[in-house]
């Protein structure tokens, strides 16, 4: 779990939540790329009318009992939760989830994504929105993950996994960087970064952003297989992954 200190993103939500309409979010990356998070505070607030097109598309796979994975503030838990599901929201920010409580979720607890077991029960679906497949870190542990996930959800479960297909830049840093990874056996999307906002900044952590290719390639194996994908106007994709019989 974070510390108070290393909690940057949930002290940015919670901040703009409460009126600080200044707050922003710094990206810094392991080769020293530093940007401004291209979201906006704002989205993570959105209703369900002012999501893109594809997010609205993907609510319509969500079943049964809800694992959000990431949850955020909790706006894709809190609309599934106002259609009758029962939504379980996780992250490992402990500042979100008790964002995600003071906005109405009932169901919320701080755990980071290498923590689920089938402790929490079963699950109809999981939700990995907001490009959160990128918790999965890399080739190897997503492989696990998914694995592990086979082992808490139903015989007919659903992944509805959102993700950006990272080699769709012409940015000649991104390209360098892929590059570099795959001269070190990682993958070109396996992103190290760390997150500021203020005097609040996160442990160095490991992203995933995969190509659909590479994930149909994770997943082999794994017991899920890609039933469609969910496409956006930009590189962002949501792949809806269903369990094998």
């Amino acid at each position: 779990m974070l510390t108070d200190n290393q909690d940057a993103y949930g002290h940015l939500i919670a901040d703009y939540y409460d009126g600080k309409e200044d707050a922003l979010e710094i990206v810094e990356r392991e080769d020293g790329f530093i940007t401004a998070s291209p979201v906006h505070p704002q989205i993570y607030f959105a209703e369900y009318s002012d999501w893109p097109e594809h997010q609205q598309r993907a609510m319509a796979y969500a079943t049964g009992r809800i694992l959000d994975i990431g949850s955020g503030a909790g706006r894709h838990a809190l609309y599934l939760q106002e259609r009758g599901h029962e939504v379980l929201g996780i992250d490992n920010s402990p500042m979100a989830i008790q964002l995600c409580r003071r906005r109405g979720l009932k169901h919320a607890q701080v755990m980071p994504i290498t923590r689920i077991s089938s402790n929490l029960g079963t699950f109809d679906t999981l939700l990995m929105m907001g490009s959160n497949f990128g918790l999965c870190g890399s080739f190897k542990r997503a492989r696990w993950l998914l694995k592990r996930f086979a082992t808490l959800t139903t015989d007919t479960a659903t992944i509805i996994a959102e993700t950006r297909n990272p080699y769709l830049t012409p940015d000649p840093s991104h390209l360098a960087y892929h590059q570099w990874n795959r001269e070190r056996d990682r993958m070109g999307g396996q992103i190290r970064i760390r997150v500021r906002y203020r005097h609040y900044t996160t442990p160095w952590f490991d992203y995933l952003f995969v190509s659909k290719p590479e994930m149909e390639e994770i997943l082999h194996g794994t017991g899920w297989r890609v039933d469609g994908y969910l496409d956006a106007d930009t590189s962002v994709y949501v792949a809806i992954l269903k369990k094998l019989g």
